[in-house]
């Protein structure tokens, strides 16, 4: 299900865009579930205690703490909620990018437009809960593509996940059970107890080690180069990155 938050200090705002969701909930049939903020400091309080939405709707002017305030704030808990401004200005729009604002929305808000902007974001929260991981890390709730991680390791019972972006992010987990999360991808080797590769950005491969994009050595257990040789030729065969 799909959780979407609103927030506005106008509570006629507040309860004409809520009217807008329940017609496009009936229109659309989707399944979607939906709360409304008075203030930015109820929103924040909800998200504090471990609420997270996938779609917040936010108003940009609000007294105490505007949108983009509030914004900043949440981003220190998720990553990965998709943040609509609403205003009846433009004056903030660049503004908003900082954040990672999905849209920036002008009142009045229109069903026809409403209802195309739904279209899209849910589209693309769909796309990312069937082919992305969710994390809890230090930094919060995140959502990442298998794409993007290049290896993983464990220790001492913390997943350190190795973005190809150079970025680590931290998690308390099980790397069984982050394999069996990720072998269904088809690009996942484990290699080493304490390891797990993205054969996408294995760079060398021999007897003793394997040499990931970023030029980390992960070490081959002494009898296992064969059989991650051949996994990693398969894969590359399959996906015909290999010339002879």
């Amino acid at each position: 299900m799909i959780k979407v938050a609103f927030c506005d200090d106008d509570l006629s705002m507040l309860k004409e865009i809520c009217m807008l969701l329940d017609r496009y909930r009936v229109e659309r049939n989707q399944d979607i579930d939906y709360t409304a903020f008075h203030s930015p400091l109820d929103l924040l309080a909800e998200i504090e205690n471990g609420t997270r939405f996938d779609i917040l709707f936010l108003d940009v002017l609000m007294p105490g703490e505007n949108g983009l305030d509030a914004a900043a704030e949440i981003r220190n808990y998720d990553n990965n909620v998709k943040i609509i401004f609403l205003t009846s200005s433009s004056e903030y729009a660049v503004q908003s990018y900082t954040v990672g604002a999905y849209f920036y929305q002008l009142k009045p808000i229109w069903a026809e437009s409403f209802f195309r902007l739904m279209d899209s974001v849910l589209s693309v929260c769909e796309k990312e809960q069937t082919s992305s991981l969710i994390l809890r890390c230090k930094s919060g709730i995140t959502r990442i593509e298998p794409g993007r991680l290049e290896y993983c390791e464990v220790i001492h019972r913390t997943l350190f996940l190795h973005l190809t972006s150079g970025k680590t992010l931290e998690s308390i987990g099980s790397l069984d059970e982050l394999s069996k999360q990720l072998m269904p991808y088809g690009s996942f080797l484990r290699p080493h107890r304490s390891f797990l590769v993205n054969l996408e950005y294995v760079q060398n491969l021999s007897y003793r080690a394997i040499t990931m994009s970023c030029l980390t050595e992960i070490p081959i257990p002494r009898g296992k180069y064969n059989e991650i040789k051949n996994a990693f030729l398969e894969y590359a065969f399959q996906n015909r990155q290999v010339m002879i």
